[in-house]
């Protein structure tokens, strides 16, 4: 039924909701100033929560693609519904992140409007989680593009793209030895295989699993654990390795790069492990699950804010990183949904929270 809420998308939303805060409250313990490694136990605690943690975007793009694509409407009306419910918001919350950067003293009142006026360039420093929305629509003025291709499309014709841009995903560790390949050069970043790469390839995915997998199937639990757990210790040995040879994040997070074949691994394995979950009882637990969903994208536009409170108030109380993560993250995803419940019952809300 058209509207019908999906139980189990609603509860991996909500993971993944929680997923992407404590991967940001594990910043504060492996990250250093100008973008430097700080190793040390800290940093292992980072590791060891976190790795997982890594496919939230992914489970978000794999979500979105599974009730989105194929887009049935006409453009115009796709892109007025998608971005009225995500650009306004996204755009009041670029100004009010320069008001808080401002307000914090991490900016004068000129920085302030900089980051303000650099909205249609890029975000401001202060609010680089946001980057994900400038990729989210990306993929929304896509959509509609490759929806012809996808209202025909064979399994096979979906397992002849899915494969080629499953290799794509081996192109990060390829490049550690051959820096540029299939064409790459200074002159040109596009090689063989790039109009292949991406976030578009977890769309398709999440488009794929409800097309073909939607269905409950005996192997889902065992391929789907298979899949993380194989994933996971891929992730986590990479980085560990890395964690003391590495001088600047950027190198050291490899394996938690989005586009990797480890990383979609443990994506696919936690949408196979839950996609089947039922829960029929209108039960309070339901209700919550669901309302968390809905409202979370802002809880993503906000929590960076209730973040950093949790740390101010929490990081000099205890000692180590094993309890500060999932403390600051837990109160962060709890504080941050209380707001954007509290912002919801405003008028007009829709155009602050989504």
């Amino acid at each position: 039924m058209k509207g019908e809420r999906v139980f189990s998308l609603d509860l991996l939303r909500v993971l993944a909701c929680y997923m992407v805060i404590q991967v940001h409250a594990g910043e504060f313990y492996y990250i250093g100033d100008g973008g430097t490694v700080v190793s040390g136990d800290d940093a292992l605690w980072v590791n060891i929560y976190n790795s997982l943690f890594r496919t939230a975007v992914p489970l978000f793009i794999m979500i979105t693609g599974y009730f989105v694509l194929p887009v049935r409407e006409q453009m115009n009306v796709f892109f007025k519904k998608r971005f009225t419910r995500v650009l306004i918001p996204f755009i009041v919350w670029c100004v009010l992140y320069a008001l808080y950067a401002f307000v914090m003293g991490k900016t004068d009142i000129e920085g302030m409007f900089t980051n303000i006026a650099k909205i249609p360039v890029n975000y401001g420093v202060e609010v680089g989680h946001l980057w994900y929305i400038y990729m989210l629509i990306g993929l929304y003025l896509f959509f509609p593009i490759v929806s012809p291709w996808l209202n025909s499309a064979s399994r096979n014709s979906l397992h002849f793209y899915l494969i080629i841009w499953a290799i794509t995903l081996l192109l990060p560790y390829i490049h550690q030895v051959f820096p540029e390949v299939l064409g790459e050069c200074y002159w040109n970043p596009t090689s063989l295989l790039y109009y292949f790469t991406g976030f578009l390839g977890f769309a398709i995915l999440g488009f794929y699993l409800k097309k073909f997998c939607i269905v409950k199937s005996k192997l889902d639990l065992p391929v789907g654990f298979s899949l993380i757990i194989i994933g996971y210790i891929v992730t986590y040995s990479l980085f560990a390795n890395r964690l003391n040879t590495q001088e600047l994040v950027s190198d050291l997070e490899l394996s938690w790069n989005y586009g990797t074949i480890n990383v979609a691994m443990m994506a696919l394995g936690l949408f196979l492990v839950i996609k089947n979950i039922k829960y029929r009882k209108d039960t309070i637990l339901k209700k919550v699950i669901t309302s968390i969903s809905v409202l979370s994208y802002g809880i993503y536009l906000v929590h960076i804010i209730v973040l950093n409170f949790f740390f101010w108030a929490f990081n000099d109380v205890f000692a180590s990183a094993a309890i500060k993560i999932p403390l600051l993250a837990i109160c962060t995803f709890l504080g941050s949904y209380i707001i954007i419940k509290v912002i919801s019952y405003l008028p007009k809300s829709k155009y602050i929270i989504g």
